[in-house]
């Protein structure tokens, strides 16, 4: 039977509860946040949209992101600019680069939560 979809992500933080408080604050992201088909939310779940996501191991070598860190998050995301002025209103720091958006692949925005983990944030190219 294969694996039908990401059943979570688990990181280790110094501040698990401060840490997961500012992923549903900055981001709407963790348990809590969103609704089932049914429209009922949970306090253990986080409900997704329905989409594509990428798997994909890279070289150890690496330079798409910090050479100090293991993984990177990338999130899925509607209207990346009203994101980036929220989280720019809220003092997170913003990185963006021209050669990082392509029609083919979409927009895309680094920003780190508070332990300086790197996030990635991925607006898919229209349809």
């Amino acid at each position: 039977m294969p694996v039908v979809g990401l059943g979570g992500y688990f990181f280790r933080a110094q501040d698990p509860e401060a840490l997961a408080s500012w992923y549903r604050e900055m981001l709407g992201v963790g348990d809590g946040c969103g609704t089932d088909p049914q429209g009922q939310a949970s306090p253990w779940f986080w409900y997704p949209e329905a989409g594509p996501v990428v798997f994909q191991p890279f070289a150890a070598t690496t330079d798409y992101f910090a050479a100090d860190k293991q993984a990177m998050l990338n999130l899925r995301v509607i209207d990346l600019d009203g994101l980036l002025e929220q989280l720019h209103a809220a003092g997170v720091a913003i990185e963006t680069r021209a050669e990082w958006d392509t029609p083919e692949t979409g927009r895309f925005a680094r920003i780190h939560d508070p332990e300086g983990n790197p996030i990635e944030l991925w607006e898919a190219p229209a349809d």
